[in-house]
């Protein structure tokens, strides 16, 4: 499976990005994988940022720290998921991960239900996003 993230670039404070993830070399379509985004600031370690969980509904988790700004999708028939970034902040800069991995394999290793993890199998290059003035 291979994942390439795109989208990123730079933004001033209050204004919005789309970041996408494309993925491939799976015949398993997305409602196969759990699949969110993470993020890595300079000098700090790699937060979850939105993801989509294992339950059936697919529920959708956000870091505190982007709810409310923050938006993820996904088109299945794409095979792309989404990260909408409104209102952003200088705090959002980061080089944005995409990453996913197999309901069952995330299912067996953290329960129905659980989420993104930094043990998911597959992970994107990465994309800068810079919020500056």
């Amino acid at each position: 499976v291979q994942l390439q993230a795109s989208g990123g670039g730079s933004v001033q404070p209050g204004g919005s990005l789309r970041l996408s993830c494309a993925v491939s070399g799976s015949n398993s379509g997305l409602e196969s994988y759990v699949i969110g985004w993470f993020r890595q600031a300079p000098g700090k370690e790699r937060e979850k940022v939105a993801c989509f969980r294992s339950d059936f509904s697919g529920s959708i988790e956000y870091a505190d720290s982007v709810k409310g700004r923050f938006t993820i999708s996904k088109d299945n028939a794409e095979r792309t998921v989404y990260l909408q970034m409104n209102n952003v902040k200088p705090e959002d800069t980061a080089v944005y991960y995409c990453a996913a991995d197999l309901v069952v394999r995330v299912v067996a290793l953290g329960g129905y239900g659980s989420g993104c993890s930094n043990e998911m199998a597959y992970w994107g290059q990465g994309t800068q996003v810079t919020v500056s003035s």
